[in-house]
């Protein structure tokens, strides 16, 4: 069985999206700026189907981080189209093939019939908890991973919760005063530094969750 890890950008003072989040700025004023040494990469311009960027140990970390992954969830504003009842012309932010190529679990209050997209994303909504969605992600990822995709609240959750295994932080020298801050009301869990790859734009840590 695979492990459920996360992976989040977030600024000097603890935030993985600025304030006034809308859905022309979903991830808030300034947030873009916690993703920007990623644009950069040779290895997501790749995964985009582009060509140029950097080959970088920030780069390097791209790949990492989509090896071996066989299912993802997310919450409802990470896949977007406000809230309530769905629009169901609203098929999310990627286009009609999004990167993920994998199964990818949306928790929401409102149901909706399966989404299947290009290049092999499915989305599936999930309206009865953290757990349904992490048991149907399981079964879908067999002895790949599991990716809790985002946004901020799902992230707390499945840490609250004591599922996650491992927690990628993503560390931009910026900072945003205020926003959504990833570690809120998740309790003290045991985090174990694994792993650090430095560059000017971003360091990266990785901790392993460990379960008592």
């Amino acid at each position: 069985m695979g492990a459920v890890v996360c992976q989040l950008s977030i600024s000097l003072d603890g935030f993985v999206a600025g304030p006034n989040q809308s859905l022309e700025n979903p991830i808030g004023e300034g947030g873009m700026r916690l993703h920007q040494w990623l644009f950069e990469t040779a290895s997501w311009r790749q995964q985009q189907g582009l060509e140029g960027g950097a080959r970088t140990p920030d780069s390097e970390v791209v790949d990492e981080v989509v090896r071996g992954v066989g299912a993802y969830i997310m919450g409802r504003r990470m896949f977007g189209g406000g809230e309530g009842e769905w629009d169901e012309t609203w098929t999310g932010w990627w286009g009609e093939e999004p990167p993920y190529h994998a199964p990818v679990f949306v928790l929401t209050h409102h149901s909706r019939a399966a989404l299947s997209m290009r290049g092999g994303t499915t989305f599936t909504f999930v309206t009865d908890g953290i757990d349904s969605a992490l048991e149907q992600a399981r079964s879908a990822a067999g002895d790949m991973d599991i990716v809790i995709a985002g946004g901020a609240s799902t992230a707390q959750q499945y840490l609250a919760a004591g599922m996650l295994d491992e927690l990628y932080l993503h560390i931009v020298p910026v900072v945003l005063g205020a926003g959504e801050r990833l570690l809120e009301n998740v309790g003290d869990p045991t985090r174990e530094p694994v792993k650090v790859v430095a560059s000017p734009a971003v360091t990266h840590v990785k901790y392993r969750i460990v379960h008592q």
